[in-house]
């Protein structure tokens, strides 16, 4: 699907009850790394009932998105979800387990600071190659500047002005994303 990764959720929603199977695929893609950290992180599941859930949720939201009230809202709706048939595999797992075992609750500050960073990552994916791949080596690999200027035969004094453009670009990307004004 030509730009998929641009549509906002409520056009992927949109698309997939029209009956689009590359929108379908693309909420899938979109949505995995998110369904699993809830799951994995949130309530550390063992990867058969995080899989187990993460194939519910899916199945669940496929056939349910035309009762999604919101089509811009389709991330909570999945987090609510993935969250209750966590908690149902750690009551079913709990049977056989001491329930001091059992993980705390996920709750709604963590699932925010999750929404965030899928927000950032999305934001990471639509930006241009060179500015993710600056941005990548900088916050992620945690390599200097002289390491990332040597890399990319360019100036190290140069490679500040890139991050600082590059992270300009991703605030004002996240601004629209949220509505808010870009923070400078």
């Amino acid at each position: 699907m030509a730009g998929a990764r641009s549509l906002s959720d409520s056009q992927l929603v949109a698309r997939c009850r029209d009956g689009d199977a590359e929108a379908w695929n693309e909420v899938v893609e979109r949505f995995s790394r998110y369904v699993y950290a809830i799951t994995q992180r949130g309530f550390q599941l063992s990867g058969a009932d995080a899989e187990d859930v993460f194939q519910e949720v899916f199945a669940r939201t496929y056939e349910r998105l035309g009762d999604l009230r919101d089509d811009a809202a389709l991330r909570p709706w999945l987090a609510q979800t993935t969250r209750r048939l966590s908690i149902d595999s750690l009551r079913r797992g709990g049977r056989e387990q001491a329930t001091e075992s059992l993980p705390e609750p996920v709750d709604d500050a963590w699932i925010a600071r999750l929404d965030e960073a899928l927000s950032v990552h999305q934001a990471m994916d639509e930006l241009p190659d060179q500015c993710q791949d600056v941005l990548d080596r900088f916050f992620c690999r945690d390599e200097s500047y002289r390491v990332i200027g040597a890399d990319l035969e360019i100036p190290a004094g140069t490679i500040a002005s890139r991050i600082s453009r590059c992270l300009a670009r991703m605030r004002e990307m996240l601004g629209k994303e949220t509505g808010a004004e870009p923070v400078r």
